[in-house]
């Protein structure tokens, strides 16, 4: 077991293809994302690579890999840690993200097709029924979802692009207040997609800034109670 344990299934299983550290590296970044492995929590090296059924090498390489992106902190005579953000941090990625979406919202208004827009409805339909089954894992996965899919409808490469580089940390900070923000933040999904359906560009941007700012202060107040 690890330090501070892994919840049952939680090891992701690791797939066949491509280079042995790439496919660990993945394995650990999805077990930091969903929090199954907690910020702060020791990572011993051994204890790793017997739940994933690998060597060492693979998972020092690894962890070297996620130092140098800021998910983990490697300390002198200590070992590795997941990183532990700080607010400063939580805050100027969430507010990039604000600016993101909130442009990808009012691009998806634009250009947006009746097939683009059934697929939110799905996933909102989706969404809900997580919220209230209490599935916070999947509740996280669907808003990642229904956040990705306005990104697709955009239909910005570049603004994708970028955006796609801050996904992950994005679920980070959202998975701890995923259960907090609950229905209310599916009620937000359902307004944007009205707003997506009658091309209100302006409207849609308004509303996704208030939904990701939302977002971000819960994130803030949870932190200080």
């Amino acid at each position: 077991m690890l330090s501070a344990g892994l919840p049952q299934g939680a090891v992701p299983r690791l797939e066949r293809p491509g280079p042995l550290r790439d496919r660990v590296y993945e394995a650990l970044l999805e077990l930091i994302t969903t929090r199954a492995l907690q910020p702060g929590q020791h990572l011993v090296e051994s204890e790793l690579a017997g739940h994933l059924g690998v060597s060492r090498q693979p998972v020092r390489e690894a962890l070297q890999r996620l130092n140098t992106e800021g998910w983990v902190d490697l300390r002198p005579a200590q070992g590795a840690f997941v990183h532990e953000p700080t607010e400063e941090e939580a805050d100027q990625l969430l507010t990039v993200r604000t600016l993101l979406e909130a442009e990808a919202a009012r691009l998806a208004a634009r250009h947006a097709d009746s097939a683009g827009i059934e697929v939110l409805e799905a996933i909102l339909a989706e969404g809900l029924k997580a919220v209230d089954a209490d599935d916070v894992d999947a509740a996280v996965a669907l808003n990642a979802r229904f956040h990705a899919k306005i990104m697709e409808l955009a239909g910005n490469a570049v603004l994708a692009e970028l955006a796609a580089q801050v996904d992950r940390r994005v679920r980070w900070y959202y998975t701890p207040v995923a259960r907090q923000r609950g229905a209310q933040s599916w009620v937000e999904h359902r307004e944007m997609i009205a707003a997506i359906t009658a091309r209100d560009e302006q409207l849609a941007t308004g509303l996704m800034r208030e939904h990701t700012e939302h977002t971000r202060r819960s994130y803030h107040a949870r932190s200080k109670s």
